[in-house]
């Protein structure tokens, strides 16, 4: 249809390990299918879109900081692990959304408006009963009560639900998929990383 790019990304985490990580590149083909690889093999079409983190020599520093992208494992513990009990997630999870989102600022705000630990929308905050956001234990609650709610909605697919965090529950279903918006792309591999590198945590 004008104006939707159908997406290919099939193979765009197939190679990744808890501490693995992998540039991101792109390219929209004739008919207008987004392809996305980790593995351009020597592609020219293919563009880098998303430069990794994690592949950096340790101590190197980038924005917003070095504390940013580094793995922390103890940040807000309690909090995530018994709030991911509640509603039955991995609690691994939640601090990979947690980290993407905020690099556990409990202040941080977006410029589109997101605050807070897990970055929820006023509305979405409304929605799911948070009345202060900026305090620690609602804005957790508020963001693991919505992550399991879009669980459920996508079955269980994790990479579904993390992309509707991004990008609304809307955008993924319109697209039958992970929307082709490259901030949502590069999210969900970060998100995906970031999972399995705190699921590798002793």
């Amino acid at each position: 249809m004008k104006g939707m790019l159908p997406i290919l990304a099939l193979g765009i985490f197939a190679t990744w390990s808890g501490t693995a990580a992998a540039d991101i590149y792109a390219y929209t083909d004739a008919n207008g299918v987004r392809h996305i690889t980790n593995v351009p093999q020597g592609d020219s079409r293919y563009q880098l879109i998303y430069k990794s983190r994690y592949t950096k020599p340790k101590g190197w520093v980038d924005s917003p900081s070095a504390a940013y992208w580094r793995l922390n494992p103890s940040a807000f513990d309690d909090l995530i692990r018994s709030t991911a009990s509640q509603h039955g997630i991995d609690p691994s999870l939640v601090r990979a959304v947690m980290h993407a989102e905020s690099g556990f600022n409990p202040q941080a705000v977006s410029p589109k408006g997101a605050a807070g630990l897990m970055q929820l929308m006023p509305a979405t905050a409304s929605r799911f009963g948070v009345s202060n956001i900026y305090d620690p234990l609602e804005n957790v609650r508020g963001g693991v009560a919505y992550l399991r709610f879009l669980l459920n909605l996508f079955d269980g697919d994790v990479r579904l639900a993390v992309a509707a965090y991004n990008a609304g529950e809307g955008a993924v279903k319109k697209f039958g998929g992970i929307p082709p918006y490259d901030e949502t792309i590069t999210y969900v591999a970060r998100v995906m990383n970031l999972h399995g590198r705190y699921r590798a945590q002793p």
